[in-house]
C-alpha cells in the first residue's frame, strides 16, 4: 500500500523542525493541529507567535556574527516592515524583541502613536517613513518630529518631498534619500519608479539639505523588489548602491546609515537552501571592503524584513468538503474556504506554500486538484513549488480530512480585504493565536470569529 506519508518522507527530507509527524497527525512547530481544528474547526488561520521572537532574534544573531568576524566598526538594527502584517500581535511581537519599525503609507502614523500611548515604544524607536508621500502622511510624518521623536527619519522618494517638511517642521530632524536603483533584467522597467534617480542626489542635497541647518542627511536608502538573494543582480545593484554612499560620505559627515532594503526570502518548499548566515556576511564583508578601500567610516547597517519577520508564523487550515471526479482523469477536492479571498498571493501572483494533510497520513494517496468556494474559474491550487501535481490521502465517507498551507503569515490578510467585502461573499475565517507560557506550554485563543453576515451587510449598505 502507497501511503500518504511514505511519499511525503521519499519526496522531501521529513520531518523537519517544523513539521513532525504523532500518532498519524501533523504537528507545526510542535503544535498538534488536530486538538486546534477540534477546538476551533476550519476554516482557520493561525498564528505561532514564538516564531515571530525566533526570526527576528535570529537575524540579529546572523548581523552580529557577520559583524565580528568582519570587525565591522558600526552597529546593526532590526527594523519590521509593517505592510506585511499590521495587526497588534505582530507588532507586540516585534518590538518586544527590541525591533524598530519602518511605514509605507498615511495610516501607519496612527499606528504608530497607538503604540506610543500604550507603551510598546518611546520616542528613541527608529520610525523609518518610506513611501511616495501623500500631504496627510507627510503631515503626519512632521507632527512626529515636532511632538519630539528625534528617530522618525522620512526618507525622501522624490526632489521635492523635503519642501513639505521644512515649512512644517519646526525642530531639528534628519531625512533619508531612497534611491531609485534598477529593476532586475526580466522587469518591465528600466528603473524602480520608487526612489531618487542616482543623478539626482547630490543635486538634492546641495540645493534643498545642505543650506538649511535644521535637516540634516542620515541615511540612504536601497530597496530592491527581488529582495536579498545571491545573484550577480543583486550583488551588482548593491555595489553600485555602496559606492554611492562612499561617494556621498565625502561631501556629508552627517551621513552614517546605510539601510539595506529589501527581504529575506522565507520557505514556501520543504526543498529551501538559503543561506541566511552567508548573505549576511556578504553585505558586511562587502560594505566594509569598499569603505575601507576608499578610508571612509562604515556606515551603520538598517534592515527591512517583512515577510522574514512574520511569513513563517502563519498558516492556514481547511476542510475538504467533497471530491468530484469531472472527467476520466481531473479530480477535485472542494476546500471549505477560498484561495481568492483566503490566500490571494496563489492566485495573484501563483504563489505556492508548503502544503500537507493535517490528518490520515497512514492512508493511500490520490493526485488531485484544490477548488474554492466561489465561483471563479481561478479559484483552485493545483501544483507545488517542487512538482506539478500534489497529492493528498484518499477521502472515505465519515473519515474527515483536514490540509493546512503553511508559512501564510505575510500580506494574506491585507491583500484579501480583511474584515471587508469578500469575492462572492465567503467570509473571512477565525484567527486563532498560538503562544507559549512561560514553561514553554501551548497556549491559544481566538482573536477573531468568522466573519458574520451582519457585519458584511452593513458593510454593503444594508
Amino acid at each position: 500500500m502507497n501511503r500518504y506519508v511514505d511519499l511525503i518522507k521519499q519526496t522531501f527530507d521529513f520531518p523537519t523542525k517544523e513539521f513532525t509527524l504523532k500518532d498519524n497527525k501533523l504537528h507545526f512547530n510542535d503544535v498538534d493541529l488536530m486538538e486546534i481544528i477540534e477546538e476551533y474547526g476550519t476554516p482557520l488561520k493561525l498564528t505561532y507567535l514564538p516564531k515571530i521572537s525566533q526570526s527576528i532574534q535570529n537575524a540579529k544573531k546572523y548581523f552580529q556574527n557577520a559583524i565580528d568576524e568582519h570587525e565591522y566598526k558600526a552597529d546593526y538594527t532590526y527594523c519590521y516592515c509593517t505592510k506585511s502584517s499590521h495587526f497588534s500581535f505582530v507588532l507586540d511581537e516585534c518590538l518586544e524583541n527590541g525591533a524598530h519599525i519602518e511605514t509605507s503609507s498615511t495610516f501607519d502614523i496612527p499606528l504608530v502613536r497607538k503604540l506610543y500611548e500604550k507603551g510598546k515604544i518611546s520616542k528613541d524607536t527608529f520610525i523609518v517613513c518610506n513611501g511616495f508621500k501623500r500631504e496627510l502622511y507627510k503631515q503626519y510624518i512632521s507632527e512626529l518630529l515636532n511632538d519630539g521623536f528625534i528617530n522618525c527619519i522620512p526618507v525622501l522618494d522624490n526632489l521635492d518631498e523635503i519642501d513639505y517638511y521644512l515649512e512644517h517642521v519646526k525642530v531639528p530632524f534628519q531625512v533619508g534619500i531612497r534611491i531609485a536603483a534598477d529593476e532586475e533584467p526580466k522587469s518591465a522597467f528600466y528603473t524602480s519608479r520608487l526612489g531618487v534617480r542616482y543623478r539626482d542626489i547630490i543635486k538634492l542635497y546641495e540645493e534643498k539639505i545642505k543650506p538649511n541647518p535644521r535637516v540634516s542627511l542620515k541615511m540612504l536608502h536601497f530597496f530592491i523588489n527581488s529582495g536579498i538573494r545571491d545573484t550577480a543582480y543583486y550583488w551588482s545593484e548593491l555595489t553600485r548602491f555602496i559606492q554611492k554612499y562612499v561617494d556621498l560620505k565625502k561631501m556629508v559627515p552627517t551621513l552614517d546609515t546605510m539601510d539595506i532594503g529589501g527581504g529575506w526570502p522565507i520557505k514556501t518548499n520543504v526543498f529551501f537552501d538559503y543561506d541566511y548566515q552567508y548573505m549576511a556576511g556578504q553585505i558586511v564583508k562587502n560594505i566594509k571592503w569598499m569603505c575601507d578601500k576608499n578610508h571612509t567610516p562604515e556606515p551603520h547597517i538598517f534592515t527591512e524584513f517583512g515577510s522574514y519577520t512574520v511569513g513563517e508564523s502563519g498558516a492556514v487550515l481547511y476542510s475538504i468538503l467533497d471530491e468530484k471526479l469531472q472527467n476520466d482523469k481531473e479530480l477535485w477536492y472542494m476546500i471549505d474556504g477560498s484561495f481568492i479571498t483566503q490566500l490571494p498571493d496563489t492566485w495573484g501572483l501563483n504563489q505556492k506554500y508548503i502544503m500537507l494533510a493535517v490528518n490520515n497520513w497512514d492512508e493511500t494517496y490520490q493526485n488531485i486538484s484544490l477548488g474554492g468556494l466561489t465561483c471563479d474559474g481561478m479559484d483552485y491550487y493545483n501544483s507545488e513549488a517542487h512538482q506539478f501535481n500534489i497529492y493528498l490521502p484518499k477521502i472515505e465517507k465519515g473519515r474527515p480530512q483536514y490540509i493546512g498551507f503553511f508559512h501564510t503569515g505575510a500580506y494574506q490578510e491585507s491583500l484579501g480585504g480583511y474584515g471587508g467585502i469578500q469575492h462572492c461573499l465567503i467570509p473571512a475565517p477565525k484567527h486563532v493565536l498560538i503562544d507559549r507560557d512561560e514553561n514553554g506550554k501551548v497556549t491559544h485563543r481566538l482573536f477573531a470569529g468568522d466573519q458574520d453576515e451582519e457585519g458584511m451587510l452593513k458593510t454593503l449598505g444594508y
